[in-house]
This record gives structure tokens, C-alpha cells and sequence, in this order.
């Protein structure tokens, strides 16, 4: 009797969605760095810095908790993958009432909250990039979770994809 375990087919032929990984690292990576990157700072009135700093504080907190409420809902589901896991359940409660993807949107939320306090036109671009991005990648994704659950094409119908409300 073999008890080898059966072998995953290697990363880059993307079979779960593994090059997603890899340009949503870089991705981070230039939303984290963009401030810093060219010098491409908005110099803004005191009064207009202000509202861009309480604006981006809001949106940095309120990106970073839904992305922990979408964490924490999905529990042993998460996987950085956008295949999901052969024991993943459907969620549809917590933070998946309110949007498909609250990390993904937790994410491009708090992506535009960390460009406005720093008033980096670039970061914003970045963010931009970030929210097509997730946009690409949660198509595919859906498309996994259709064949995988007979009630995600209902669930797709009750609420928005990536931006609470909206879209």
C-alpha cells in the first residue's frame, strides 16, 4: 500500500491561482512604497491636508477592519489562493453579508485611506491598480466558487462583489 501523499502540481502552472500571489505581493509592495517612490507628494492647503488626513485615517480603519472581519468570517477557509480550499464551506454571513470580498475590499479601502495620508498621487494610482487587480482576480476566483457551491450564483445576485453597496 502506497502512503506517499499525493503530489501538488508545481506553483507556476497556477493551478489554484498561484501567480495572483505573486503580482498582488508586488502590488502591496508598490502601495506600501508609493509615498516614498518619485516624490510624488500633493502639497495641500493646512484645511485641505486635514480633511485628507481624517479621510484617510477613516478609510485606513475601516479597510483594515473589514479585511479582519472578512479573515476572521472565513476562518478555515482562508487561503491566500483564490482557489478555494477541497473542505472549504460557503460563507455567507459577517462581513460576507455586506460584500463577496471584504478582504479584497478591506484592502483597496485602506490602499486609498494610506494614499490620502500621505497625499500621494501615485499611491492613489497604485490603489487604482489594486482595485482592477482584485477585480481580475475575484472573476476567476467566482468562477471556482460557482462550480464549487450550487448557491454562490444566488449569493452573487444579493450582494456586491468588491465595494460595499456599490459594486
Amino acid at each position: 500500500m502506497d502512503t506517499q501523499p499525493e503530489k501538488q502540481p508545481a506553483w507556476w502552472k497556477n493551478t489554484r491561482g498561484e501567480w495572483y500571489v505573486v503580482v498582488q505581493t508586488v502590488l502591496f509592495a508598490l502601495v506600501a512604497l508609493g509615498p516614498a517612490a518619485l516624490g510624488l507628494r500633493v502639497e495641500l492647503p493646512d484645511a485641505l491636508r486635514v480633511v485628507a488626513l481624517v479621510a484617510g485615517l477613516a478609510l485606513g480603519a475601516t479597510g483594515l477592519a473589514l479585511a479582519l472581519a472578512g479573515i476572521f468570517w472565513l476562518g478555515d477557509n482562508l487561503s491566500v489562493f483564490p482557489h478555494p480550499k477541497d473542505d472549504a464551506q460557503l460563507v455567507q454571513t459577517g462581513a460576507y453579508r455586506i460584500v463577496r470580498h471584504p478582504i479584497y475590499s478591506g484592502l483597496i479601502i485602506g490602499a486609498v485611506g494610506w494614499a490620502l495620508l500621505n497625499a500621494s498621487v501615485l499611491t492613489l494610482v497604485y490603489a487604482g491598480l489594486l482595485f482592477v487587480f482584485f477585480d481580475v482576480k475575484s472573476r476567476r476566483e467566482e468562477r471556482w466558487l460557482v462550480r464549487k457551491f450550487p448557491d454562490y450564483a444566488a449569493y452573487q445576485q444579493r450582494v456586491h462583489k468588491l465595494i460595499p453597496f456599490v459594486y
